[in-house]
């Protein structure tokens, strides 16, 4: 289902609550302009989220990061690329959830300048398929280095296409658990 304005589409996708934003891109010989967030128009979707930071990540080709989630001040993000190209990924962690399990992706660039809106309960990754990417993210809580927590990348269960040939990991993600083995504590209810 799709909900357009002036400014924005909203549409759903095949996990419950995870939504695909296109934006109106206003082009001219001077360049393009869009608007990225409108705290209204979250407000008429029934998303109430204020949002309390804003990340930038630099990333090189093949770069993997994540599966990350904060169950400690848990996290609704927006997702936004600013240049390049991503393959962006969200897998439910939500206990009751119909979709438990399930990862959803989708490419998003700085070509097609859609967004991804990931809320609570999830946990979050991205691999890099251009030469370089700048992410720009909105999070609805403050980082929490205690509760952060991590799922392993390449879970099998989970069966992710990454897009990339040589992935890049960071030792924190080669390690983290599959989805099996993290303990119940650590899933959203």
């Amino acid at each position: 289902m799709k909900f357009k304005n002036e400014y924005m589409e909203f549409e759903k996708t095949e996990i419950e609550d995870v939504l695909l934003l296109k934006p109106d891109i206003f082009k001219d010989k001077r360049g393009i302009f869009l608007e990225s967030y409108r705290k209204s128009l979250f407000r008429e979707r029934g998303l109430k989220v204020d949002f309390v930071q804003d990340n930038i990540s630099s990333s090189k080709k093949g770069a993997i990061r994540g599966l990350h989630y904060q169950i400690d001040n848990p996290q609704d993000k927006l997702i936004m690329v600013m240049q390049g190209e991503i393959l962006d990924v969200a897998v439910d962690l939500r206990k009751s959830s119909s979709t438990f399990g399930r990862a959803i992706t989708r490419i998003i660039s700085e070509n097609n300048r859609h967004q991804l809106f990931i809320p609570k309960g999830f946990a979050h990754g991205f691999s890099v398929l251009s030469d370089e990417t700048l992410v720009y993210y909105k999070c609805s809580d403050y980082y929490n280095p205690y509760g952060e927590r991590g799922l392993f990348w390449n879970d099998s269960l989970l069966n992710i296409d990454w897009k990339v040939n040589e992935p890049v990991i960071s030792e924190k993600d080669k390690h983290q658990p599959e989805l099996a083995d993290i303990p119940e504590e650590d899933l959203f209810d």
